[in-house]
C-alpha cells in the first residue's frame, strides 16, 4: 500500500519533520514531484538539516528512499546535499535510488528561469530561480534530458542540442550572464550521478508493493500551489495533490490508502500571489517573528496570516485527505486570541468556496475568533494534556473539515509531536 503525505497550504507546512516522524513505519519513502525548491527541514539531535531533493527518510536505516520520475533534479544541488548528508555518517549508496525517467535541470534552465522572472517586473510570480519551471516546460515540450541519459556515451551531444535551443530563447531576453562556471560544476555533478543507484522507477516501486512493502509518498510545495488547482499563475510547475503520486511514481490508484495532510496552525506564503487571510499588521509580524517564518530554501521572509479553513477544505477535498497533522501549534501560545477564516465575502456575497478569480476578486475573510491559552504547549508530551482552549480550537477545525486532527506538532524536534 501507499500512504501519501502532502502539504495543504502554500508550502512550508513542516512536511520534512512529519515525514521523518512517520518514516520509521514504512519500507520505502518516495518523492513524487517538485524540485530543489523544496526545503524540508529536520532537526536531528539539535542539528538542523534542510533537504531539497533527497527524500526525508534517509535518516532511518531500514528505509529505502526513491526520487521518483515526477521530480526534476539539479545534479549540482543534489551532489551538495548528498555530501552534506554523507558527512553526518549516512551511507546513501545503500538506501537511495533515483528513477531513470527523472528529468534533469541543466544550467540554461536556471538562466531561462532568471531571465524570464526578471522580464516580468512587478508581475513576477515569485520563482525560486532554480530552473524548475523551464525544466518542466522541456518535459512537456518533449525536449528534456533525463537521469537515464547521463549513462549514454552521447550525453554531452544531447546536452549541447538542448543548450542551443535555450540560447536562442535567451536571446529574446538579452541575457548576457556567463554560465561557463555553472557548466563546469554541472558536468562534475553529472559524473558523480553516474555512480548512483539509477533504477527503472516504476518497476522498482511496483516490485516493492507486490512484495507487500509499505510506501510513504512524500510531496513537496503545497496544494494551493498545484499547477491545475492552485492560485494560477502563482503556482509551481507540478501536481502537488495526491493525484500526482500515480504519475510521479508510476503506481496505480488502487495502491493508495491514507492521505495525510499537513497544515500549520496558521498560514504562510512566500513570493507573489493571492493570500486572503494575510495580516499586514503587528499580528502578522508577531506570527513571523514567533514562528521564525523565513524560507528554508530561499531565506525570504514569509507572508503570514490566520488559518484559512475555506482553502484548507478545498485542498482536502482535492486530495481526499483522511487525517490532518497540525504543525507549529506552539506558535499560537503567543496570542491572547486566535482566529480561523470560516468563509469568504467575495464581491459582497458570502461563500465557502475558493473562487476562480481569486487573484482579482475582492475577498474579505470572515473569521471566528477563539480565546487563546495561557499555558505554554511546547513542553506538553500528550495530546490530552493540551490546554482546553487549544482543544476547543482543534475541535472546531475537525467539525468544519469533517477530518480528524490526528497529530499536533508543538516544536521543531523529532519527539515534539502529539498523537490524538
Amino acid at each position: 500500500m501507499v500512504d501519501v503525505l502532502l502539504g495543504l497550504q502554500w508550502g512550508d507546512e513542516g512536511k520534512g519533520k512529519i515525514v521523518d516522524y512517520f518514516a520509521g513505519q514504512y519500507d520505502v519513502i518516495a518523492r513524487f514531484q517538485g524540485g530543489p525548491n523544496a526545503g524540508h527541514t529536520l532537526y536531528l539531535n539539535g542539528h538542523k538539516v534542510v533537504l531539497h531533493t533527497i527524500p526525508s527518510g534517509v535518516f532511518h536505516n531500514k528505509c529505502i528512499n526513491l526520487i521518483g520520475n515526477g521530480v526534476v533534479l539539479d545534479p549540482v544541488t543534489f551532489k551538495k546535499e548528498y555530501d552534506t548528508i554523507s558527512a553526518l555518517g549516512i551511507d546513501l549508496k545503500k538506501n537511495l535510488f533515483i528513477a531513470e525517467k527523472t528529468h534533469i535541470i541543466v544550467p540554461t534552465h536556471r538562466a531561462l528561469d532568471k531571465a524570464s522572472e526578471l522580464s516580468k517586473g512587478h508581475e513576477k510570480i515569485g520563482s525560486t530561480l532554480k530552473g524548475i519551471g523551464p525544466a518542466y516546460m522541456d518535459k512537456t515540450g518533449r525536449n528534456g534530458l533525463r537521469i537515464g541519459d547521463v549513462l549514454s556515451p552521447d550525453f554531452k551531444a544531447l546536452y549541447e542540442k538542448l543548450k542551443q535551443k535555450h540560447l536562442q530563447l535567451l536571446g529574446n531576453y538579452n541575457f548576457t550572464e556567463d554560465i561557463s562556471a555553472w557548466e563546469e560544476e554541472f558536468f562534475a555533478a553529472v559524473e558523480f550521478l553516474r555512480g548512483m543507484n539509477i533504477v527503472n522507477g516504476e518497476y522498482f516501486i511496483n516490485e516493492k508493493l507486490n512484495a507487500g512493502k509499505s510506501v510513504l509518498a512524500e510531496g513537496a510545495q503545497g496544494s494551493m500551489l498545484d499547477v491545475d488547482f492552485g492560485t494560477y499563475p502563482f503556482v509551481t510547475s507540478s501536481t502537488t495533490l495526491s493525484a500526482g503520486v500515480c504519475t510521479g511514481l508510476g503506481v496505480a490508484p488502487k495502491w493508495i490508502r491514507e492521505v495525510i495532510g499537513v497544515t500549520k496552525a496558521y498560514c504562510t506564503r512566500v513570493g507573489s500571489g493571492p493570500f486572503p487571510t494575510e495580516l499586514h499588521d503587528e499580528t502578522g509580524e508577531l506570527l513571523r517573528k514567533t514562528g521564525n517564518e523565513f524560507g528554508a530554501t530561499t531565506g525570504r521572509p514569509r507572508r503570514c496570516g490566520w488559518m484559512d479553513l475555506v482553502a484548507l477544505h478545498y485542498t482536502c477535498m482535492l486530495s481526499g485527505v483522511t487525517q490532518l497533522v497540525m504543525t507549529k501549534s506552539d506558535v499560537l501560545d503567543a496570542f491572547n486570541e486566535v482566529s480561523l477564516a470560516t468563509a469568504y465575502e467575495v464581491n459582497g456575497k458570502e461563500t465557502n468556496q475558493v473562487p476562480y478569480d481569486i487573484n482579482t476578486a475582492a475577498i474579505k475573510p470572515l473569521y471566528k475568533t477563539f480565546k487563546g491559552w495561557t499555558d505554554k504547549t511546547a513542553g506538553v508530551t500528550a495530546y490530552a494534556a493540551l490546554p482546553q482552549e487549544m482543544k476547543t480550537y482543534l475541535a472546531f477545525i475537525e467539525e468544519y473539515m469533517g477530518i480528524p486532527v490526528a497529530y499536533v506538532s508543538n516544536g521543531p524536534e523529532r519527539d515534539q509531536i502529539l498523537k490524538k
